[in-house]
């Protein structure tokens, strides 16, 4: 069905041309039916797409946003990710630049970019996580899911599973830090932080010093040398044995060491708290505003919710969809290694023709040539 193409909107923004969805549950999956997305059908594009709902705040309530991909192209560079924007977006001139509230999912790009973003929007500017989350870079179906709560509190998961969690202010730049270096500080001129001092004691041995190369004692002047012609010898020069390089003398414990001086700290006059760091005053549109490389990811089980037990009972479903998803690829992979055998089968006994035929040329043309031969004869 088609449905879904008068619920989503894509951009129109100029300058790019973008890339097309499709609804599809893949070449392998668990249910043909239930097991359908949009799924990304052009190769090195942009992807802008968006789908609006009644605009609602996430007030005295967590927010979890919730939906899977399948990267069954076994990506090499694209997003997964989706985009949480308020009421104030138009969406048919989604683009790259346009502000958002949050933006979730996973990002592959070689194997130095694999991971989950997890970027809030506070006053007008994006903040990212200061945490490396890892996404999965397989080619099932996996769950991500992104849960924030009034106590500003939040937790990643993928696949049902915890993967990440902690408190806003802590893990993003939000605010300004609780505590700064107090400038008036600065270390007391008298203050030893070397934690050993050279022996005055320990003097350096007479015979210390020796040259770091030697001539070669066991080089001879080659018998054809002419001194007149060739200057005077020199044997080449070799390392010394016996050289100890710059003698340092021994270190003993400094009686006057006090360690590590610490730049003291005192609360900064910027900070202020900010106990709404959870909220989202109005979100309104999901998008998908992408890169790809190589096309083929599905995204599905969009859930935009404050009930965390139902999203946790929508998650759970992963598993069957993931054993399903194996077993049909299974299959085919083995259909395919077959069918791959059998080539490689024929282009040998194709190869194996060719030769004999080759080798029938040859006797042939050497028997004309003996005949001709006794022809002249």
């Amino acid at each position: 069905s088609d449905n879904w193409k008068n619920e989503w909107v894509y951009s129109k923004h100029p300058g790019k041309e973008f890339g097309k969805f499709i609804h599809s549950a893949g070449s392998f999956y668990n249910d043909a039916d239930l097991d359908k997305g949009i799924q990304t059908s052009q190769d090195a594009r942009f992807y802008a797409l968006s789908k609006k709902f009644d605009g609602f705040s996430n007030k005295g309530k967590p927010l979890v946003v919730q939906f899977s991909v399948k990267h069954e192209q076994n990506i090499d560079c694209g997003g997964g990710y989706v985009k949480l924007f308020d009421c104030s977006l138009d969406q048919t001139d989604m683009h790259g630049e346009s502000p958002y509230e949050i933006m979730f999912g996973p990002d592959i790009c070689g194997p130095g970019t694999k991971k989950v973003h997890v970027i809030l929007s506070y006053k007008g500017k994006n903040h990212l996580i200061n945490k490396d989350i890892r996404c999965k870079d397989d080619v099932y179906t996996h769950f991500y899911t992104l849960i924030v709560k009034p106590d500003n509190t939040y937790e990643v998961l993928i696949d049902n599973e915890k993967v990440e969690s902690g408190n806003l202010e802590d893990d993003w730049d939000f605010l300004a830090p609780k505590k700064i270096k107090d400038p008036n500080a600065k270390k007391p001129e008298d203050w030893d932080d070397k934690a050993t001092i050279p022996d005055p004691d320990d003097k350096k041995p007479e015979d210390w010093d020796k040259p770091e190369h030697i001539p070669d004692p066991d080089a001879t002047k080659p018998e054809d040398w002419d001194d007149e012609m060739d200057g005077e010898w020199e044997p080449p020069m070799v390392d010394n044995p016996e050289y100890k390089g710059e003698w340092q003398p021994k270190q003993l414990d400094n009686p006057n060491y006090k360690g590590a001086w610490e730049h003291p700290e005192i609360d900064n006059p910027e900070y202020s708290a900010d106990d709404n760091l959870y909220l989202r005053n109005e979100i309104c549109t999901l998008g998908f505003d992408l890169w790809q490389v190589k096309s083929g990811t599905i995204f599905d089980n969009v859930l935009i919710t404050d009930d965390i037990e139902l999203a946790s009972k929508v998650a759970a479903e992963v598993k069957n969809t993931q054993a399903g998803e194996k077993k049909m690829k299974e299959l085919q992979d083995e259909v395919q290694r077959k069918k791959d055998e059998e080539e490689s089968k024929k282009n040998a006994d194709k190869d194996d023709e060719d030769d004999d035929d080759e080798d029938e040329d040859n006797t042939e043309s050497k028997q004309e040539t003996e005949d001709n031969s006794h022809d002249e004869l």
